[in-house]
């Protein structure tokens, strides 16, 4: 069998995300629970203000900042949804754009325990298989509501081609 990865080893699954337009809600400050406040500002905002908060729907957790080099007040998380061509503009959230190339994506359990070690673990094993970090795009955790109903979130991270 080679070099078979053992049942610990996490599973890196490469794809290219497309250019996804975003309405999103800010967080500055410490990463941790008001990240989860933010993005629960954010859904409640996509379920009353414009039915975006569909079963199809994909949010987004951007953090902006390393919070191992950057002053944990100045941190900002992003909690993001993606838009369709026709989605009405207001001024209550921000909009912007992800920008689209090739991402490495890890499926995990939604459990502050297990973002944490995965973060900690999958960027370690992308330099090991040989593949190099694109810095000028955010790392994310995306979410879908298959991936909710079953617990789960994936991490992306963006590689170079």
């Amino acid at each position: 069998m080679g070099n078979r990865k053992d049942s610990d080893t996490m599973d890196i699954q490469l794809e290219t995300v497309p250019v996804t337009s975003i309405a999103y809600v800010r967080q500055t400050g410490p990463y941790g629970p008001h990240n989860a406040l933010a993005m629960e500002e954010l859904k409640q905002w996509a379920k009353e203000n414009h039915q975006l908060l569909t079963e199809s729907a994909v949010l987004f957790g951007i953090p902006r900042d390393n919070p191992e080099t950057s002053p944990h007040e100045h941190c900002r998380y992003d909690a993001c949804i993606s838009l369709t061509e026709d989605a009405p503009a207001d001024h209550s959230v921000h909009y912007g754009e992800i920008p689209g190339g090739s991402y490495a994506i890890v499926t995990i359990k939604h459990t502050a325990e297990a973002i944490q070690k995965a973060w900690a673990e999958v960027i370690p094993a992308l330099y090991s298989s040989g593949h190099q970090i694109d810095l000028l795009r955010p790392v994310m955790e995306r979410y879908t509501g298959e991936l909710i109903n079953n617990h789960l979130c994936q991490l992306c991270i963006p590689v170079l081609a």
